[in-house]
C-alpha cells in the first residue's frame, strides 16, 4: 500500500487539484450567464488564489479579502481574515500551493507542454524569490492602506493590476459572456491580459514562475512551512546524501537539508525519488530529525 502511494503520488495530487478546482468553482450557471455567484458561501475564503469575480467561484479570495479590509474607509482589521491565514497556514503551509490552488494547477499543466527547453529557475533565482515578499508588502498591504481616494477608499492594487488568476478565471469568462463588457474594454484589461499571457508563456519555460517569484499568497503560507502541522522530516540515519531529492525538486530545494523551506509546495516528488525512503510526512510537530543548523535558513 505504501509503495503504491509513493508511486502514484503525482497522479493523486493532480486528481486532488482537478477535483478541488472543479468543486470550488462549480457554479456553472455563472459561466453560462456571465454572472458572479453571490450566495452565502461567498463570505468564506477559499485557501488558494481563487478570484472572487470568477463566475463559478463559490468562495472568496484570501488576498482579495485582505486588500478589501486594508483599503476600507473605516479600516478595521478583520479577525476572520487574520484568523483564516493563521488557521490555514498553521495547518497546511504551502500544501495549499501544491494541491489546492487553481492557478498553480494551470501552471503545472502548461509546464507539461513539450515546448521550449525546460528550466527549474530563472538566472538570479535566489534573489528573485524575494520579489513575492515585495509584492505582498507593497501591492497587498502598503498601497491599499495608504494610496486612497478623497473618499478614503483604496483600490485592491494586486487584484486590479497584477493578479493573473483573476484575469484568467474572472475577467476572461465574464467578458466572453457579456457583450456589454466587451464594448467598454480599455487599457486596464489590455494590461492585465498582457500580464496573464506573459506569465502563461513564462510557465512553458520555468516551473511555476508566478508561485516562485510573484505570488503574495505563497509568501504568506511559506512563513508557516517550518511550523505547520503538515511538514516534512528527514530520517538522518537513513539519508545517504545522494542529492536525488534536490535534483527532482521543481522548486530546487535541497530537501535533505531544508525539508521545510518556505519555497516548498509539498508536491512530493522528493518523497518518490528517495532511494532510502528517509523523507517522511509529519502531520504533527513531533521530534525534528534535521539538524538545527540546516533549519536556520528557510530559503
Amino acid at each position: 500500500m505504501v509503495k503504491f502511494f509513493r508511486n502514484s503520488f503525482q497522479k493523486l495530487r493532480l486528481a486532488v487539484q482537478l477535483i478541488f478546482t472543479a468543486l470550488t468553482n462549480g457554479y456553472i450557471v455563472g459561466f453560462l450567464q456571465g454572472k458572479i455567484y453571490q450566495g452565502p458561501s461567498k463570505k468564506i475564503c477559499l485557501p488558494g488564489l481563487n478570484c472572487y469575480s470568477c463566475p463559478g467561484s463559490l468562495g472568496a479570495c484570501p488576498i482579495g479579502s485582505l486588500q478589501a479590509v486594508l483599503g476600507s474607509p473605516k479600516f478595521n482589521m478583520s479577525f476572520y481574515v487574520v484568523g483564516f491565514f493563521l488557521f490555514v497556514g498553521a495547518l497546511l503551509g504551502r500544501v495549499v500551493c501544491g494541491f489546492l490552488c487553481p492557478f498553480g494547477l494551470v501552471q503545472d499543466l502548461i509546464y507539461k507542454i513539450p515546448f521550449f527547453k525546460k528550466r527549474k529557475n530563472m538566472p538570479g533565482h535566489k534573489i528573485l524569490v524575494w520579489l513575492k515578499y515585495v509584492m505582498l508588502v507593497v501591492m497587498v498591504i502598503i498601497l491599499p492602506m495608504f494610496a486612497v481616494s478623497a473618499y478614503g477608499i483604496s483600490d485592491p492594487w494586486f487584484c486590479k493590476y497584477i493578479c493573473p488568476s483573476g484575469t484568467l478565471f474572472g475577467g476572461v469568462p465574464l467578458i466572453a459572456a457579456n457583450e456589454g463588457l466587451q464594448q467598454v474594454l480599455g487599457g486596464l484589461f489590455i494590461w492585465k491580459a498582457t500580464v496573464l499571457v506573459g506569465i502563461l508563456l513564462w510557465s512553458l519555460w520555468i516551473y511555476r514562475p508566478f508561485c516562485k517569484y510573484l505570488c503574495p499568497l505563497g509568501a504568506i503560507y511559506g512563513w508557516f512551512n517550518p511550523i505547520a502541522l503538515s511538514k516534512f522530516q528527514i530520517e538522518k540515519d537513513a539519508c545517504i546524501d545522494c542529492k536525488k531529492c534536490k535534483n527532482v525538486c521543481p522548486m530546487d530545494i535541497p530537501v535533505y537539508a531544508k525539508p521545510n523551506s518556505a519555497e516548498c509546495i509539498r508536491c512530493g516528488k522528493c518523497i518518490q525519488s528517495c532511494p532510502t525512503e528517509c523523507i517522511q510526512v509529519s502531520l504533527l510537530s513531533g521530534k525534528k530529525k534535521v539538524s538545527a543548523e540546516s533549519e536556520k535558513t528557510i530559503l
